[in-house]
């Protein structure tokens, strides 16, 4: 009997701990890395003080888009450093919905020669502009690509909730059954050069509940994000901590007409699921390929490479996932120019938190430090066997920067401009250029690729 009562205290003391510790050590350790838990913030040495630009006039933009025919960088700003502190409903602080009167956010334009912003004046548009991921297309239209859409997120408060919070006995106020947040899509038109953007419409759908980022295949045609289940509370917690809660979505918008002076937020919008069962999805953005969509699970710090469906009725298929060793949330791709037989620095790149534990005590700190890391994923050149390798396996991930939050707080967006070698004396240089939700200007750092 002493023997058996031996046999079965070894095989919970010992055997069991083992067991778990083998199926979940590696996805614990997993957690700790991406959420940056037991990382210390460092900063990247720069060579020459030349070798980092500060871009001003950029306040709190989330997203960046190059475009290349016209060598600028387009981007919506909030364009106050109070406003993000009070009301941002992407990181769920709902607390003062009546900021977002005092100021309105900003499509800005960055010219690649100067590196000054030029903030567009947004004609036939009055509603406040709370601003998060954008997306710019060429008008078909239009004659030698001179004009763009411009697709923005607006996290704009809902005014039903507003007007229908009642007051109890005690004075305080109880919240009601309507979203705090009425989050829609807002699309302009824009002609290259000039200094305004012309409002085209708003679009608003009930399948649109928390948009983060867009990506547009035509003036009438987009998918969005949206990155949570939950709004806000101890559930949207868990959504952002428990890897496999995949519950959020994309969802597909067709219009019917996009070109009609008020044709109505909910009018002439077809919607639908076009990718289920990620987690914490949040930025989109463009492969190499004309039908590749690149995904970011932000929380997660996984890039997932997908393909758009060919028919309207077909869902996103994702090709392969990569994981990072941060959060990362917009991907871009960096085409080298300068690519040769040698070698090719064309690529993925991915921004993230340093350290995304902080990031619930810091939303609400206007003096709060974000510390960055910036990544570039290259496909390793294929060897025998490769096809064979784990996903993981067949990709080289590099850190390219990364910064404690002194010279710039929070990423959530960067890319690559390639600088010509003949500039460098051959070697092979680029400007990255990175911002992120809390970051107080955008900046431009020269980085080896």
């Amino acid at each position: 009997m002493i023997s058996i009562k031996r046999w079965v205290w070894a095989f919970w003391t010992l055997v069991v701990p083992i067991c778990i510790a083998s199926l979940y050590g590696p996805l614990a350790y997993r957690h700790l890395t991406v959420l940056g838990v037991l990382r210390r913030m460092k900063q990247t040495p720069l060579a020459n003080p030349g070798d980092i630009a500060i871009i001003q006039d950029t306040i709190h933009c989330e997203d960046l888009h190059y475009h290349q025919l016209s060598q600028s960088i387009f981007t919506a700003c909030e364009d106050t450093v109070t406003t993000r502190f009070s009301w941002f409903p992407p990181v769920a602080v709902l607390d003062d919905p009546a900021i977002v009167d005092e100021t309105q956010g900003s499509i800005h334009v960055i010219s690649l020669e100067t590196l000054k912003s030029r903030r567009l004046n947004l004609k036939g548009f009055n509603s406040p502009f709370v601003t998060h991921g954008i997306d710019v297309i060429a008008d078909p239209a239009s004659v030698d690509e001179s004009a763009v859409f411009i697709f923005a997120v607006n996290h704009v408060p809902n005014t039903q909730h507003i007007k229908t919070q009642t007051c109890t006995t005690d004075g305080s106020v109880r919240d009601t059954h309507h979203q705090k947040s009425d989050s829609r899509v807002e699309i302009f038109h824009h002609i290259l050069g000039s200094d305004s953007a012309h409002h085209i419409r708003t679009i608003r759908h009930s399948l649109i509940t928390t948009p983060n980022d867009i990506i547009a295949v035509g003036p009438t045609n987009f998918f969005v994000t949206n990155d949570h289940y939950y709004r806000e509370g101890l559930m949207r917690q868990v959504e952002d901590l428990y890897f496999g809660a995949k519950w959020s979505n994309i969802i597909h918008i067709q219009l019917d007409n996009n070109m009609g002076a008020e044709p109505g937020i909910g009018a002439g919008i077809n919607a639908s699921v076009a990718l289920s069962r990620l987690h914490n999805n949040n930025g989109l953005g463009r492969g190499p390929l004309f039908n590749e969509l690149l995904i970011g699970s932000a929380v997660s710090g996984r890039l997932h490479i997908a393909q758009l469906p060919g028919d309207a009725g077909r869902e996103i298929e994702i090709v392969e996932s990569i994981d990072m060793d941060s959060t990362i949330d917009n991907p871009t791709y960096f085409s080298d120019p300068f690519a040769n037989s040698t070698y090719d620095a064309s690529g993925y790149v991915v921004g993230g938190f340093a350290r995304a534990i902080d990031i619930p005590r810091n939303v609400r700190d206007p003096l709060g430090k974000d510390g960055v890391m910036i990544w570039h994923v290259k496909r390793k050149q294929q060897t025998n066997g490769a096809m064979n390798e784990p996903a993981n396996g067949r990709w080289e991930k590099r850190l390219l920067f990364e910064d404690d939050g002194e010279r710039i707080r929070s990423a959530s967006t960067a890319l690559l401009v390639a600088i010509d070698p003949q500039l460098e004396n051959g070697d092979r240089k680029a400007w990255l250029f990175l911002t992120g939700p809390w970051s107080e200007n955008m900046i431009s750092v020269k980085v080896n690729i």
